[in-house]
C-alpha cells in the first residue's frame, strides 16, 4: 500500500451496519463523557442507514414518518447534527449541503477530502492525511492560519464513469 492509499478509499460507503456504528458511537460517547440522546442516536442511525449523503430535511422527513424516536422540529434535528459533527461522528458535505457518517467514529474530529459523484451522489471519505497536511502547510507558508478544511472533489465515480 503506498503512502496515499488507505483501506477507506474503497468506492462505497463504509458504514456497513448502522446498528454496530451507533453502538460504537454510544461507547465513544460514554468514554468521552458525552450524552448521546435518543434523537441524536436516531439521526445518526438514519444517516448510517442511508449509505449516501443525506440532507437535513430528508432526515426531518424520516423522523416525521416515524423512522425511530425523536422530535420532528427542524431545530431539534439541526442540534443533533451539530452535536454529531462537533464530535466527529458525521461530516458535512458543504457543496451538496448533506451529511455522511464518519468512517472512524472513535477518532477525534478531523478533516478529510471527499470524492463526490455528481451522477449517483455517492461520497467517498478519502483517508489521505498527506493531502490534509499539505494543504495546511501551504496555507501556513502563505501566512494563513487555517481553522478548518473542507475539500470536496466532484466528478464521476468509477461505476458511473464506466
Amino acid at each position: 500500500m503506498s503512502a496515499h492509499e488507505h483501506p477507506c478509499t474503497a468506492p462505497h460507503h463504509h458504514v456497513d451496519d448502522a446498528a454496530d456504528f451507533v453502538a460504537v458511537v454510544e461507547r465513544v460517547c460514554r468514554e468521552r463523557g458525552l450524552r448521546l440522546t435518543p434523537i441524536r442516536a436516531n439521526v445518526l442511525r438514519l444517516i448510517a442507514e442511508a449509505g449516501k449523503p443525506v440532507k437535513a430535511y430528508e432526515l426531518l422527513d424520516w423522523v416525521r414518518e416515524g423512522k425511530g424516536v425523536g422530535a420532528d422540529a427542524p431545530p431539534t434535528v439541526y442540534r443533533a447534527l451539530d452535536f454529531l459533527m462537533a464530535n466527529g461522528f458525521v461530516h458535512k458535505l458543504a457543496s451538496v449541503n448533506s451529511f455522511v457518517a464518519c468512517h472512524h467514529p472513535s477518532s477525534n474530529q478531523h478533516s478529510v477530502p471527499f470524492l463526490i459523484c455528481d451522477r449517483c451522489h455517492s461520497a467517498v471519505e478519502l483517508e489521505d492525511r498527506d493531502i490534509v497536511r499539505q494543504l495546511d502547510a501551504r496555507a501556513r507558508e502563505l501566512g494563513f492560519k487555517p481553522q478548518a478544511q473542507t475539500l470536496e472533489v466532484h466528478g464521476l465515480c468509477a461505476a458511473c464513469a464506466g
